[in-house]
């Protein structure tokens, strides 16, 4: 579903990512780590077409999005959840879920509310509430909630437990387990790395702009450069 073929990004005259190479099959989850500065989001960038690479190619469902503009990739099905939530604060929980079928998903928007509302009931309690004034873990609802409702093909999940309290970052990693077993492939960004190598398939660690380690999830969770790197073991 994604193939990135030696990806380099910079900002002016620095490098961040330095010939990325990463894949990512329909129905997987697929988790990329790494510490703050190591370049995850901004990979996130260059995928979703806020940036464009310096170098390399990127391939969604067999086409070459490389340089598309970001409205094109969200109307090919590649979904962002970003890090921070990204809220319309003073639009209603509603009008931000709506706002996700902008571009995407406007012909199912009935039903895929009615799916987010059924996924997240607390949403639906609060949906004429204003959005900037929700707890952090009921943003992070709304933010994957607006996704949904465009009908994505691939999530890609930027820091998704940023901020969460420990048992919301347990219920957030499960409800990404539940999307994913709905048939919905997940690109995952985090810095959590046990938890992301508990629930992922397949991982990619990137450090200073390179992928340091690659394999499958549960072989890098006893990889000991690993532990020694992010664990402290």
């Amino acid at each position: 579903m994604l193939e990135v073929k030696n990806i380099h990004a910079a900002y002016g005259k620095v490098n961040v990512l330095r010939g990325i190479d990463l894949h990512l099959e329909e129905g997987e989850i697929v988790a990329v780590l790494g510490s703050n500065g190591a370049g995850k989001t901004t990979l996130n960038h260059n995928l979703c077409g806020l940036y464009c690479p310096v170098e390399g190619s990127v391939k969604f469902s067999g086409m070459d999005i490389t340089g598309w503009r970001p409205e094109k990739i969200v109307e090919m099905g590649m979904i962002q959840i970003p890090e921070g939530r990204r809220l319309f604060p003073n639009l209603s929980v509603l009008e931000n879920l709506e706002m996700g079928s902008y571009k995407r998903g406007k012909a199912s928007r009935t039903q895929n509310l009615e799916r987010v509302f059924e996924i997240f009931p607390r949403l639906k309690e609060r949906r004429e509430q204003l959005a900037g004034t929700l707890s952090g873990g009921e943003q992070q609802m709304a933010a994957i909630g607006r996704s949904l409702m465009a009908d994505p093909k691939l999530m890609i999940f930027d820091e998704p437990s940023l901020g969460l309290s420990p048992i919301l970052v347990e219920e957030m990693f499960q409800l990404i387990a539940d999307i994913n077993r709905q048939g919905m492939t997940i690109l995952l960004v985090e810095q959590n790395v046990v938890q992301s190598l508990n629930l992922a398939n397949r991982a990619y660690v990137i450090e200073n702009g390179t992928v340091t380690l690659s394999g499958k999830a549960n072989e890098l969770a006893e990889n000991p450069e690993l532990k020694k790197s992010f664990l402290g073991l």
